[in-house]
């Protein structure tokens, strides 16, 4: 690996967002999934926790949406909401749907600066009523049109980029850390890929 190479990842890895997190929820198109891949790894996001209850484990991703960025996430799959739940909030993470509610706060008023995990539900019927009763809260993505509905990718990375300007106005992308054992141990993976 050329010295280029390493400063490269390092300076990625200090950019990383641990404290914000994205769930899919039986998303069943694998572009859709590739394409949150492609924004989180933008913004800095690491993890990926996609919750298959109602379809099977996914196997692949479209490789040409996600551009690779499969191999820089930690990608985590559950087929059990509560376990789900359980880790995310262990990790000390706010769980937030995004479904159109008369109690959904508008995105903008969302305070990204603290642990959250952004829940977005599949193509065809969006979050579900289970993890909907399960979150801490939910929001909603202002919208002046008729059919009040965005794609899951896009729906995603609008809300990505409002966490990525409320993040990096806090200082949160400074990337003036030292590096932890978790990103460490990350460097180390990635530097055989």
């Amino acid at each position: 690996m050329t010295p280029a190479r390493f400063e490269k990842l390092q300076a990625v890895l200090q950019r990383r967002q641990f404290d914000l997190t994205v769930v899919l929820e039986n998303v069943f198109d694998p572009h859709n999934i590739s394409a949150v891949m492609r924004t989180c790894d933008a913004v800095g996001v690491q993890e990926l926790y996609i919750l298959n209850t109602k379809i099977p484990r996914h196997k692949k991703w479209g490789a040409r949406s996600s551009s690779s960025a499969a191999k820089w996430l930690t990608i985590h799959q559950f087929e059990d909401t509560d376990q789900c739940f359980e880790k995310l909030r262990k990790q000390g993470f706010k769980v937030v749907t995004t479904h159109l509610d008369a109690d959904a706060i508008p995105l903008y008023a969302m305070d990204f600066t603290a642990p959250i995990a952004l829940v977005f539900g599949n193509e065809h019927s969006g979050v579900s009523e289970e993890i909907r009763a399960k979150a801490d809260g939910n929001f909603v993505i202002p919208q002046v049109g008729i059919i009040q509905s965005l794609n899951i990718s896009v729906a995603c990375a609008v809300t990505l980029y409002e966490a990525f300007r409320q993040k990096e106005k806090a200082g949160h992308y400074a990337g003036s850390q030292p590096m932890g054992p978790s990103q460490l141990q990350l460097l180390k993976d990635w530097e055989l890929t």
